[in-house]
């Protein structure tokens, strides 16, 4: 595989609805500190000045310890402020288009489910990165869990890293690792924990001690 410009290790996912405004930016300097990989701002709310105001601080925050900011599904407002790049959903705006307007240096993730022929279709050309879920029952989005670890070994014959995303906890996350997961997107299993730099320490290390434990 050729040298990525995603990382590989903890993405850390926030949320509105666990981490108020005023405690957004603290929470994701903790992850960071903790070792988090790669950061993406989730924000469905329509107040877009609130919003850039969130994610200037956060991108501010994410470049001092060098890790890259992605924006959910929203290309234009990463434009705006200067993200790294845009997670998109399969219903949200089209990747080529996001690749027009962001330009060749952004990052481009998408949102594939269980569906290994559109990361297919999409890897490499507009998509830096794929991500499959949900593996576990997740309290972000209601439903069952869908997908199977063997996508991720089958992504790697890709050639493009792959994300692993829904309810993974410190607990399960490890053979998500072992089946070829390069980044596992975490939500509810890091903002919620007591001490987030020591869960974001101990998520990452899965990656170096190889998801032994």
């Amino acid at each position: 595989m050729a040298e990525s410009r995603v990382p590989r290790g903890l993405y850390a996912l926030t949320d509105t609805d666990l981490l108020p405004d005023e405690r957004i930016v603290d929470a994701v300097e903790q992850a960071l500190a903790g070792g988090a990989a790669m950061i993406q701002y989730r924000d469905k709310r329509p107040d877009r000045d609130l919003k850039t105001r969130i994610a200037t601080e956060l991108r501010e925050c994410c470049h001092r310890y060098g890790r890259p900011l992605l924006i959910n599904d929203d290309p234009e407002l990463a434009l705006r402020m200067g993200a790294d790049g845009v997670h998109l959903g399969l219903e949200d705006h089209d990747p080529h288009e996001a690749r027009a307007m962001l330009g060749e240096d952004a990052i481009i993730g998408v949102t594939c489910h269980q569906s290994l022929e559109r990361a297919r279709a999409l890897a490499g050309n507009p998509a830096d990165y794929v991500a499959f879920g949900r593996f576990f029952p997740s309290q972000t989005k209601a439903g069952p869990a869908l997908a199977d670890p063997s996508l991720l070994s089958e992504c790697h014959r890709l050639g493009i890293p792959c994300v692993a995303i829904g309810g993974i906890t410190l607990d399960n996350a490890g053979p998500l690792i072992r089946a070829g997961a390069d980044l596992i997107a975490v939500i509810h299993g890091l903002f919620s924990a007591p001490d987030i730099e020591a869960r974001a320490r101990a998520l990452s290390q899965l990656f170096a001690t190889g998801a032994d434990s």
